[in-house]
């Protein structure tokens, strides 16, 4: 679908009869206290406070509607929202060890659990009781202000159904505890009309109203239309190839520490940041110096179902740099001339690639994947590695020294 034209932010004292439109911004007040939040104008009775708001109650399944709301800056906990694909990734509000799963004051993972179970009902008054989910994130560096992501529904067409909801496991300060990793679908709907927020929210028929004709699908049929908006973008700054807060900066720096002196070691620690982005590599070994043929490791990715699966070959170079040195044409231009016919070469550095490679890349349509410092970082935090020490930590056990992979 075409997205609409963005749109001029909302003012705060026009929020409680504003529609929702995907991506418009919605301000906050500026009397700096908790009134000023906009999610409470925009959905009144869901509260002014938390990723988890409702209007409800989750202990006695009564939740009409919710709100996700996220800030994108919980490093522990990285929400992700992939605009190709329209999958959203949020964790649940456990967070801290001492607890059970879902004995959270908010009860966030209950609302979780039980919204995920009824989605996979086999007959559509069971989806019935899912709430539809609102997403909301953080709009700006300061100030209240909010941007509407979509309309969510649980699970997703292309997801397994183990993968939709799974507890992960996560250690802090030596101490073991379980939080939920949900995934959602951003519906194919641009705009949410205000009347049928207020007849949500005075409990009424969730199909009736005004309903938006993807919600009403999905309850019906478990049909997903996902909100699909691929990049257009040729180029990536510096800036925004490299991670821009301090642990961010300080996991790339204590890979490069890692592997100082020894940069052949880096290789293999490629090929595993590779698996991260790309579960389905297959087999892949590490050249030996001097014998790669412009390239440090070479691999297969695996296609199709388990029984009759295909592989494409890949070659892939790995540049441990330090922030201020980019990877340049001379480097690409090596791992180009060895690609052959129906293969593809993936690139994977700590630093950033200079502007002229990336328009090279795209405009002569190379099938090269440019893995730079900031993807490192964003692959390590959502399997776990959040830290700069806990990076250390896999890097010691898995990297004591080169080695195949």
């Amino acid at each position: 679908m075409t997205l609409p034209v963005p749109q001029p932010q909302v003012a705060f004292e026009d929020l409680s009869a504003a529609d929702l439109v995907v991506d418009a911004v919605y301000a906050g007040g500026s009397n700096g206290h908790s009134g000023d939040d906009p999610i409470a104008r925009l959905i009144s009775g869901v509260g002014n406070q938390g990723g988890f708001r409702y209007k409800g109650s989750p202990a006695r399944q009564t939740v009409r509607l919710a709100v996700l709301y996220t800030t994108g800056t919980d490093i522990d906990w990285p929400d992700y929202l992939d605009l190709d694909t329209g999958t959203f990734t949020y964790y649940g509000d456990n967070k801290k060890p001492g607890q059970d799963l879902h004995g959270t004051s908010r009860g966030g993972n209950s609302l979780l659990r039980d919204a995920f179970a009824a989605s996979h009902g086999a007959e559509e008054d069971r989806r019935t009781r899912v709430p539809p989910f609102f997403l909301f994130e953080k709009a700006t560096a300061t100030g209240r202000a909010v941007r509407f992501r979509g309309l969510l529904a649980p699970g997703g067409p292309t997801l397994p159904s183990d993968d939709e909801l799974a507890a992960i496991w996560r250690t802090t300060r030596n101490e073991r505890f379980q939080n939920y990793r949900a995934r959602f679908t951003v519906l194919d709907q641009a705009r949410i009309p205000r009347a049928w927020i207020e007849h949500l929210l005075k409990g009424g028929d969730p199909l009736e109203d005004e309903c938006p004709p993807a919600w009403k699908n999905w309850v019906k049929g478990r049909i997903y239309a996902p909100l699909l908006a691929p990049s257009t973008t040729v180029t990536r700054t510096k800036q925004e190839q490299l991670p821009n807060d301090l642990e961010g900066k300080a996991i790339l720096e204590a890979i490069r520490t890692h592997f100082h002196g020894r940069e052949h070691g880096f290789e293999a620690c490629a090929v595993a940041l590779w698996r991260l982005i790309a579960p389905r590599t297959g087999w892949c070994d590490i050249t030996r110096p001097g014998c790669d043929g412009g390239r440090d490791a070479v691999g297969q990715y695996i296609l199709g179902p388990a029984a009759a699966t295909i592989s494409i070959d890949f070659a892939l170079e790995a540049k441990c740099y330090g922030a201020a040195n980019s990877v340049g044409v001379r480097e690409v231009s090596r791992l180009i001339s060895r690609i052959r016919h129906r293969n593809f070469g993936v690139l994977v550095t700590t630093s950033y690639f200079h502007k002229q490679v990336q328009e090279e890349v795209h405009e002569d349509g190379h099938p090269i994947v440019l893995v730079c410092g900031k993807d490192i970082v964003d692959a390590l935090r959502q399997h776990g590695h959040s830290t700069a020490d806990a990076v250390q930590e896999w890097l010691a056990q898995s990297f004591s020294s080169p080695s195949h992979t």
